[in-house]
């Protein structure tokens, strides 16, 4: 039985045993995955506008005379057509739609870093447009910016509200009192920021650390590390004990 929310993805076609096969056409989508499967193929992890995270198996893809093999790279806009009957479909065509988002160093690897996240987070067939764009965004803010950790905070940010864990970052968990710059408190996960005299749990962090995550602007290296500590705390608490690979090849990078 086909999920319901794939069911309403695009064009449904009966075949003559019955059985429904979905057919999508040039769809917008991002490769956050792929690794070789059986003979020629590639398995890939897609992110798609319309359909949110979806696997496909691009049979033949994998041969070394395939055009679709150089074509279906990590971020490159593409477009891209497939038909199947569940989360797993088989791809059917692609095209680019722009040139390769140029990450570079450090930043390609925050690139991979948030595909990892959004591979091991995001449910299949759960359509999420404004994660998609925000996607799209950080891909271009990396490639423009010196610095890597702002539009991951702000990434990040976002992700956890679209996974229903948003952050709150303007008041008080208990008395509902605005955020103090000057303040300093302790945010509990599943709660929210309470002052240092309330509770000895929680991520220790700034009033100017929350109003700065709150708003996307980090123009204090210290503040930007404090927030980097809640996002990730927070993203750890979905991430469950699974150990990010990106993270192991950043420390790696660091300590040669």
């Amino acid at each position: 039985m086909m999920n319901a929310p794939c069911a309403v993805w695009v064009t449904a076609i009966q075949t003559v045993s019955f059985k429904w096969l979905m057919r999508a056409l040039l769809q917008s989508a991002f490769v956050l995955h792929r690794r070789p499967y059986r003979d020629s193929s590639l398995l890939l992890e897609v992110l798609t506008r319309e359909h949110g995270r979806l696997g496909l198996v691009a049979r033949g893809a994998g041969s070394s005379r395939s055009r679709l093999k150089g074509l279906l790279q990590a971020f490159t806009p593409l477009l891209l057509s497939w038909t199947g009957d569940g989360d797993l479909v088989t791809l059917s065509g692609g095209e680019e739609i722009g040139l390769p988002i140029p990450l570079l160093h450090n930043r390609a690897l925050a690139g991979l870093y948030v595909n990892e996240l959004l591979v091991r987070l995001l449910p299949r067939c759960d359509p999420q447009p404004g994660l998609f764009a925000a996607y799209e965004v950080l891909l271009t803010d990396l490639a423009a910016a010196d610095d890597a950790e702002p539009p991951l905070r702000r990434f990040e940010k976002r992700l956890l509200e679209e996974l229903g864990y948003g952050l709150s970052l303007d008041r008080e968990a208990d008395s509902g009192a605005p955020i103090v710059a000057e303040t300093h408190y302790r945010y509990v996960l599943d709660r929210g920021p309470l002052t240092v005299n309330a509770t000895q749990t929680g991520v220790p962090i700034s009033g100017r650390g929350l109003l700065a995550l709150r708003d996307g602007m980090f123009n204090d290296p210290d503040v930007l590390k404090e927030v980097k500590r809640l996002t990730r705390a927070a993203l750890a608490e979905q991430l469950q004990g699974r150990a990010l690979k990106t993270r192991e090849l950043y420390r790696v990078k660091r300590e040669a």
